[in-house]
């Protein structure tokens, strides 16, 4: 069983995103040891620059040597499921590295954090809220895991 490790800011707010996540999370829990840390948003009235980099200074601060930095962005690359499978695969063999999934804030990711990332990744060229995209990110995990162990979630 790998292990996956997730770097989020902001709690969850919306009840239905807690319970989606959840259920996704347990569901994924079964493939793979989750580590989830969730940092603090920066407060309410600075300029949204200013939040962006100062929740990434508390993402840096938070990744270990060990993490494989997979930032969630826009402008990232998009596979399918099947795709991401395959990855998933390839990032869980080395033991040596720990694939860490980072979501930002609802102003996204600063500089500071995506050049340390070795995959930015896209889940839509739409901009998402970043309660959505950690749902989304958990049920396309949950996905992969699937369709690595030939399970009937995937209908391909």
């Amino acid at each position: 069983m790998g292990k996956l490790r997730f770097i989020w800011v902001g709690k969850l707010k919306e009840p239905f995103f807690n319970e989606a996540c959840a259920h996704y999370a347990k569901k994924l829990g079964r493939f793979h040891k989750l580590d989830e840390t969730i940092l603090k948003d920066a407060p309410g009235k600075l300029p949204p620059e200013d939040k962006v980099l100062r929740e990434g200074k508390s993402i840096v601060e938070k990744i270990r040597s060990s993490d494989m930095v997979i930032c969630l962005d826009e402008t990232g690359i998009e596979m399918t499921s099947v795709e991401l499978s395959k990855h998933l695969q390839k990032w869980t063999e080395d033991p040596n590295l720990t694939p860490c999934f980072i979501i930002g804030g609802p102003f996204g990711l600063s500089d500071e954090v995506t050049k340390v990332a070795r995959i930015k990744l896209s889940l839509s060229k739409m901009t998402l809220p970043h309660e959505l995209a950690r749902t989304m990110l958990l049920e396309q995990l949950y996905r992969a895991a699937s369709i690595l162990k030939g399970s009937p979630y995937h209908h391909v």
